[in-house]
């Protein structure tokens, strides 16, 4: 029953997640990062999540968290590495600074 490919997909999906989790989680909550990037956006009440200036900075978060968790555990990213996420930091600390000028010149 259903499509042929759908079961490879999800087989794909699989490990996909199961090689990002070992990034992000290294063997603890297979959640935490989500929890940790959580706990610290709680510390600023009133953040509008629909500025595409914190849009961009959320995502530069979600790698910082990464390369936070790999250093403390004491590894190298298996599907990511530290070096490539702290490109994807300087990355999106641009595109940051970038929207937040086109919005001052509006």
């Amino acid at each position: 029953m259903g499509h042929p490919k759908f079961k490879q997909l999800t087989e794909e999906e699989i490990k996909t997640h199961e090689e990002k989790n070992r990034d992000y989680a290294g063997g603890g909550d297979p959640l935490g990062n989500f929890h940790r990037v959580a706990k610290i956006f709680s510390l600023y009440p009133g953040l509008d999540l629909s500025n595409p200036v914190v849009v961009a900075m959320v995502y530069e978060m979600k790698q910082m968290d990464s390369i936070f968790w790999m250093l403390s555990q004491g590894y190298e990213g298996k599907v990511e590495t530290i070096g490539k996420r702290l490109s994807d930091v300087s990355i999106y600390s641009k595109l940051a600074r970038i929207l937040h000028e086109e919005k001052e010149e509006k």
